[in-house]
């Protein structure tokens, strides 16, 4: 099954872009047009769901997060200044430092002069996050575009703020990791096939520690077939990597982080944080609970937690309560269910998603740390054992030698 990206017209008049399962474009065009919708555009996904969660993914005109989140700013303040829509953007596309913001500002801009509304004129590039344009939607609808735009930047502003803490939090622990197999690597391939006639005149008199012959082995195995084992590793790399690009792959790469012990629990927190954060945006722009679910949903990154929560939008469109249906998710966490279940009895539920959303960012940033602490000293152990492993294989011998002395060769 692969991801395709489709431009729906609705039963009722509205144009919508949804992601579809399907085993080829025709087949996801034919189930939806079974379904009732006019279908405009089916495009493959190419990266999947990346496309609607990171402007500039797609195939048209990439544009940077950072270009993206300044333009957001400026026509906020554009906005606010009692600027024009059109005027705006035809301001901001003339002063933009990026090309290709410039050249998906000017699409964007015909389309505005020829009559389109905006959420419209953005969602026809394929590129923009879908609560990007649904909130642009809701702005137009509730003629507070300003104060949708100002929600929006504030949550683009945490999201990136998030991704760039955890980007930093693992840089030290794969640079240590990088550093320590390149000097293994070394070590095992230079260093001690040197030193093998040395270990051969020694073993002559008498027999090598075992933890030489052990690394002799590994040492003398890797260099003799260096040629094609590089060429394996390299091939395997490769496969595995393409695999991990599809769906498949994909799925079983994020079950398995969900199981792993602290870092599970981490992604849990970040998507909780995440989707309340989503849900709170999208509601406060004027948007129903099932529409914001169903676009918060979708713009989760791990597809596991994604899968499970396929289940709550038919449970919330039944009429049962929005935080019963969460717990068919199965994996937000309970104090979270408890806290959206308060906001939900009292009408507050808005101020409590962000109030989940503040507390599971804090609570993600201390499982984080936890989590480079614990990193950082378990690869030092790690590498400094195969050193100390290969450093005693080469002196061990030489050491066993001096002892025994003029004592040891006369025997």
């Amino acid at each position: 099954m692969a991801e395709f990206i489709c431009r729906l017209g609705t039963p009722s008049g509205d144009i919508v872009t949804r992601i579809v399962e399907a085993t080829a474009a025709a087949d996801a065009r034919v189930q939806l047009e079974r379904d009732g919708y006019k279908v405009f555009d089916v495009s493959s996904s190419g990266g999947g769901i990346r496309q609607m969660l990171m402007p500039g993914s797609g195939t048209k005109a990439k544009v940077k997060q950072s270009d993206f989140l300044l333009f957001n700013q400026q026509l906020s303040a554009l906005l606010r200044a009692g600027i024009p829509v059109l005027q705006a953007i035809s301001l901001l596309r003339s002063r933009s430092g990026s090309a290709n913001l410039r050249i998906v500002l000017t699409d964007v801009e015909e389309k505005i002069r020829n009559g389109l509304p905006l959420s419209e004129a953005f969602e026809s590039q394929g590129i923009f996050p879908k609560i990007y344009t649904a909130s642009i939607l809701s702005g137009e609808k509730s003629g507070a575009l300003d104060e949708v735009l100002i929600r929006y930047v504030e949550y683009l502003k945490r999201s990136v703020g998030v991704a760039r803490k955890l980007r930093g939090a693992l840089a030290y622990p794969a640079f240590l990791l990088v550093a320590a197999t390149f000097m293994v690597g070394f070590l095992t391939l230079y260093i001690v096939p040197q030193m093998s006639d040395l270990f051969k005149s020694l073993s002559a008199n008498r027999t090598l520690p075992t933890v030489t012959l052990a690394v002799l082995w590994v040492s003398n195995t890797a260099s003799a077939n260096v040629w094609w084992i590089a060429p394996l590793v390299v091939i395997s790399a490769f496969a595995l990597y393409v695999w991990l690009r599809t769906e498949r792959g994909r799925l079983a790469l994020h079950r398995f982080l969900l199981r792993l012990p602290i870092a599970g629990t981490l992604i849990r927190q970040m998507a909780t944080a995440q989707l309340a954060r989503s849900l709170s945006t999208l509601l406060s722009g004027g948007i129903t609970v099932p529409d914001s679910w169903e676009i918060a949903s979708q713009a989760l990154n791990n597809l596991e937690l994604r899968r499970r929560s396929q289940a709550v939008l038919p449970m919330i469109k039944e009429g049962r309560g929005f935080t019963d249906s969460l717990e068919k998710a199965n994996w937000i966490p309970e104090l979270g269910l408890d806290m959206i279940g308060i906001g939900e009895r009292s009408g507050s539920l808005r101020e409590m998603l962000d109030e989940v959303a503040s507390f599971y960012d804090a609570e993600a940033e201390v499982k984080l740390e936890q989590l480079t602490t614990l990193l950082e000293p378990l690869i030092l152990v790690f590498m400094a054992g195969i050193v100390l492993a290969i450093l005693l294989a080469i002196y061990l011998p030489i050491i066993q030698t001096i002892s025994a002395g003029p004592m040891g060769r006369r025997r």
